[in-house]
């Protein structure tokens, strides 16, 4: 992806018809998305650069677009990004790893 706000756009504009079509769904989502207890601990730079790590983790094109704006507008400098992508690999790393176990797990209890 070369231009990520040509692609926010667009995304939007998308969104944006299928809630000509279904109101209640975007209205849905934007519940969800708003959604913070009533005295947050986390600020806004942490919950965007959690919604980035988490998006990066789901391969959410759309997601990525919205939360990087949204986490550098909050303030997020460039080695925070990074550091909370970190946490992303690892994750991935791991859930790699957990089901690796798993289809080994599969492989040899199958064997007899």
């Amino acid at each position: 992806m070369e231009n990520w706000n040509g692609y926010r756009g667009e995304l939007m504009s998308t969104l944006g018809q299928m809630g000509q079509i279904s109101p209640e769904l975007l209205s849905a989502h934007d519940k969800l998305a708003s959604a913070k207890p009533k005295e947050p601990k986390l600020d806004d730079k942490t919950r965007e650069l959690i919604a980035l790590a988490v998006a990066v983790t789901t391969r959410c094109d759309g997601c990525i677009a919205f939360h990087t704006d949204a986490a550098r507008k909050a303030g997020a400098s460039q080695e925070e990004m990074v550091e909370a992508l970190g946490v992303a690999v690892a994750l991935n790393a791991g859930a790699a790893l957990v089901y690796s176990a798993r289809a080994f797990d599969a492989f040899t209890r199958d064997a007899g």
